[in-house]
């Protein structure tokens, strides 16, 4: 019997992209662009603790691999994770990285700060994230549509009561997931919410300080201004 070439074509390319991510390094400057914004060659150097060329080679491994796109802005380059698709495949390799953490591993400061709150590729992930998805669909302001959700009237009008125009926001539905999709969390292990309406809603909350990143990570803290206003979509703000 003929066996089939190791090297097949049609075999996904796991082992080199797998490769790209084993290493440390570059796994922790793609666990900080994990934020979703752009980070400078410097500032992933300090995240990975390597020097800045160092940091130049890893970047440029990254970038060969197509996990980074790079924006120039006058002498300095800006990174950031390629599109949403390398965002959830991290996030589902820490799925399985931490499937059979004890408990005992969240209890330091800033591992508890990310299972809290934290930005997830421009939306919000952690216990607040998993609690807004909850909530959005127990007002009713999400309607299942395909693979995603659509916004209701009464989505719009809870918008309206954050200061959010939803008649203004640009909310077609993109592709089959419309505006918002089910993320599996990794220290949840249940879904958050993904896709355009979620990073609106994000934006939103960080540009009124009612959530703000803690310096150098991805988590976010609820302001003294977000429990007053996110108080009546996130219950949980009331217990603390």
């Amino acid at each position: 019997m003929q066996q089939r070439s190791a090297g097949a074509p049609h075999e996904p390319k796991l082992a080199s992209v797998a490769a790209v991510i084993a290493d440390a390094t570059r796994a922790r400057m793609l666990c900080y662009l994990l934020a979703g914004e752009y980070a400078s060659a410097g500032e992933l150097a300090r995240a990975a603790s390597v020097t800045a060329p160092t940091a130049s080679a890893h970047l440029a491994k990254l970038m060969d691999a197509e996990l980074l796109v790079c924006e120039q802005r006058g002498r300095h380059r800006y990174y950031k994770l390629a599109d949403d698709e390398v965002a959830h495949a991290l996030e589902a390799v820490a799925l399985i990285a931490e499937r059979r953490t004890h408990l005992a591993a969240w209890a330091s400061p800033t591992r508890a700060r990310l299972q809290w709150a934290r930005c997830c590729y421009g939306h919000l992930a952690g216990r607040l994230g998993v609690e807004l998805f909850s909530q959005l669909l127990a007002k009713d302001w999400l309607v299942a549509a395909q693979e995603g959700y659509l916004l209701t009237d009464q989505g719009r009008a809870g918008l309206h009561v954050l200061g959010m125009d939803g008649d203004a926001l640009d909310m077609r539905p993109v592709g089959q997931r419309g505006i918002a999709y089910r993320c599996l969390d990794w220290s949840e292990r249940r879904d958050h919410i993904a896709g355009k309406l979620p990073r609106k809603m994000l934006e939103h909350f960080l540009h009124r300080g009612w959530l703000r990143r803690y310096d150098g990570e991805r988590a976010l803290q609820v302001t003294p201004l977000g429990h007053k206003h996110l108080a009546g979509l996130l219950p949980s703000l009331g217990h603390l």
